[in-house]
């Protein structure tokens, strides 16, 4: 099963410009699936990061990893579970940024769901750009109450 970005778009609260992913292939209910975030040469950082040899922030690949973690689980929910909830992140542990992404390319981000606990998920990713490793993380997130 894949989504497209409409379908994220019913998902998940972001908008752009903060809205990553593009979509989300190879779903595995609850448990993995990759998505592809198509880091452009006009994406809202490059200009100040860095002038002239832009480089995508670690955060938002982090950011990325979340999003697509929180689509995963949104879509593998029952929708009545997940109605106006919100996924927090809660800790990012063991990120580590192998080598820099830069625009245009297309930044496979690779996620599993290791394990949950009530509200509370725990997820494992890595990225990838032609098969080469750019980074990778362990983070948590919970599902909240929307105000």
């Amino acid at each position: 099963m894949n989504l497209n970005k409409s379908q994220i778009i019913e998902l998940l609260p972001h908008r752009e410009p903060m809205l990553l992913i593009d979509e989300l292939r190879d779903i595995k209910k609850l448990h993995s699936a990759t998505a592809i975030m198509n880091v452009k040469k006009d994406g809202f950082y490059v200009n100040g990061h860095f002038p002239n040899q832009p480089v995508m922030p670690g955060v938002l690949i982090v950011e990325a990893f979340g999003q697509a973690a929180a689509a995963l689980t949104a879509h593998g929910l029952d929708k009545k579970t997940y109605q106006n909830k919100l996924v927090f992140l809660m800790s990012v542990e063991k990120a580590r940024f192998r080598n820099p992404v830069v625009p245009d390319c297309k930044l496979e981000l690779k996620i599993e769901a290791i394990r949950s606990h009530g509200r509370v998920w725990k997820y494992k990713g890595e990225a990838f750009v032609s098969g080469k490793k750019m980074a990778d993380a362990q983070w948590s997130a919970t599902i909240v109450d929307r105000k």
